[in-house]
This record gives C-alpha cells, sequence and structure tokens, in this order.
C-alpha cells in the first residue's frame, strides 16, 4: 500500500487526533456532467473510490449537494463500513435547482437538513468535518456557524471547518467554534489567497484548495507544459507537485471519475521539482496565462 511519506506526508487537523496523507481525493467528478445527476458509469466512479483508499489516501472531499445526493450514496456503496483511519469531509450551504444550478442554502432549517441528508447518505452516525460553505464573501457567516456548532454539541459532527471564505469570515467562524480547516480555490494560476494561505500556515491549519487543476476551465499554461516536459511528467502532475511544494499545510482534494487518472495524480506527489522549474512556476500567478471564473 502507498503510505503518507509517498502522498505528500502528513497533516493533523488542528485540536483533533485526525491525522491525514497530504493528497486526497475530490469526490465532486463521481456525479454526472455539471456535477448533477448519476454518473455515467458508476461501476466505475465506485471503483475510483475502493482504489484510492487501497493506494493509501485517506481522506474524500465530498458534499451531499453533489448530484444531488449522487456523490455521498456511491461513497457509501463503495467504501462503506469506513475504516478508522479514512476521514469524510463534506460541507454544506448550498443545494441544486431542478436544472443543475447552485444556489445558496444557510437558512437554520435548510443547514439542519443537509447534515441529516449527510449522515442517512454517507451512512454515518457522525460526520468527521464539515465545512460551512459560503456563496460570497459577503455573507455574514456567524449566524451559519452557529447552527453548525449546535449540531456539533448534539453529536453529529465531530469537527467543524469553512469553505470559500475571506479571512474575515474566517476569524468570525473561530470566535464560535474551532475551525479545523480551510478550503478555498487556489492553484497555480489563481492566488487571491496567498496572504490568507500564509497566515494559516503559520497557525497550524490546513488549506484545501478547491479547483486544484482549474476546475471547470482546466489550467492551460505554456509555462506549465514546458515544466513536465523538462520532468517527464504531466502538466497536471506538475501543478499538483507545485501546490504541495509551495506550503506545509497544503493538502490536497483533486477529484477524478478515471481510476487512470487517479493513478496519475497520485504519483504527482512523489514528483520533485526542479528548482528551475520551481523558480518558473512561482512566477506564474502574476503571468495571467489563464483567466479564472469568478468563484
Amino acid at each position: 500500500m502507498t503510505t503518507q511519506t509517498s502522498l505528500g506526508g502528513s497533516f493533523t487537523l488542528p485540536g483533533t487526533d485526525l491525522t491525514i496523507s497530504r493528497m486526497g481525493y475530490g469526490a465532486m467528478q463521481l456525479a454526472g456532467p455539471g456535477v448533477f445527476g448519476p454518473p455515467r458509469d458508476r461501476d466505475e466512479a465506485i471503483a475510483v473510490l475502493r482504489e484510492a483508499i487501497e493506494s493509501g489516501v485517506d481522506h474524500i472531499d465530498t458534499s451531499d449537494f453533489y448530484g444531488p445526493h449522487i456523490t455521498n450514496g456511491i461513497i457509501k456503496e463503495a467504501l462503506h463500513p469506513y475504516g478508522g483511519d479514512v476521514v469524510i469531509v463534506t460541507k454544506v450551504g448550498a443545494r441544486r435547482d431542478d436544472k443543475g444550478g447552485w444556489l445558496p442554502a444557510t437558512s437554520r432549517e435548510e443547514l439542519i437538513a443537509a447534515v441529516h441528508d449527510n449522515l442517512r447518505n454517507l451512512g454515518q452516525d457522525r460526520l468527521d468535518v464539515v465545512n460551512m460553505r459560503v456563496m460570497t464573501p459577503k455573507v455574514d457567516i456567524e449566524p451559519l456557524y452557529t447552527v453548525l456548532a449546535e449540531l456539533q454539541g448534539q453529536g453529529l459532527i465531530a469537527h467543524l471547518g469553512v469553505s470559500n471564505v475571506s479571512p474575515a469570515q474566517y476569524a468570525a467562524a473561530k470566535k464560535i467554534a474551532p475551525v479545523v480547516c480551510v478550503q478555498n480555490m487556489y492553484n497555480v494560476a489563481f492566488r487571491d489567497d496567498d496572504a490568507f494561505l500564509h497566515q494559516l500556515a503559520a497557525e497550524g491549519v490546513p488549506y484545501m484548495p478547491y479547483f486544484p487543476l482549474g476546475g471547470f476551465n482546466p489550467l492551460q499554461s505554456n509555462t506549465l507544459a514546458e515544466a513536465a516536459t523538462s520532468m517527464g511528467a504531466t502538466p497536471m502532475q506538475v501543478a499538483l507537485a507545485w501546490l504541495l511544494q509551495h506550503t506545509p499545510n497544503i493538502c490536497l482534494i483533486p477529484g477524478t471519475s478515471s481510476r487512470a487518472h487517479l493513478r496519475e495524480n497520485l504519483a504527482a506527489a512523489t514528483l520533485q521539482l526542479t528548482p528551475e522549474a520551481k523558480a518558473k512556476l512561482d512566477g506564474l500567478g502574476a503571468a495571467k496565462e489563464w483567466a479564472p471564473p469568478h468563484r
């Protein structure tokens, strides 16, 4: 089995006994096109999850609004009962409309229902980690995080995190209950969170970038392609390796619905960038070779 060392090392969530490999797995792509409806190949989706765990991955990022209700059902079918070292990180705060649109779902009733949906569809009595996802930096996170803290007090949630937040929202959430992880958009080309990322590193808080490979607008960069060619790797492997070598608190959750792509992603954890390649990639964020989507 692949070890945590060969998956980029490990990281312990602050104030917890949860230690995870820095290379995890994001389950978003297990749903159908546009993260909506069932997958094209459910058997392959199940096989991807099982191979990820067999390869040493010990944390999975998901949400019950993927599908909706599809991805968590696949995780349950593939992996339940979960091993004691498997950490499932889910999130609440959004819902899907009939056409697959993404809408906020942040009322008290919606948050409580979402937690219970996650519990039921994952087959858990208590959720390992729940991220409060907000849709914009203007959202007042305090009443939302307070609801989750109440559910944590009831024993339904072990630990809490935040997603798509500003530093101010993170600070506000910390006043209510401990924040064990932050999940924001970040990759080699999109680095709006640079200062925030380094703040969290100093605090010992893991940062789990979503869209580490560009998401719905995949990264395309001459700099990445040149670095990959020079090291005999793929551009996406180089992008993941750069993240792991950028700050020690980054924990990755790249997603895929293909076992071949899963293996490619996991192999990136052992790719050591050359000093020349890293220097060029360090400057890529200011090069504007890629226009990121609005988050």
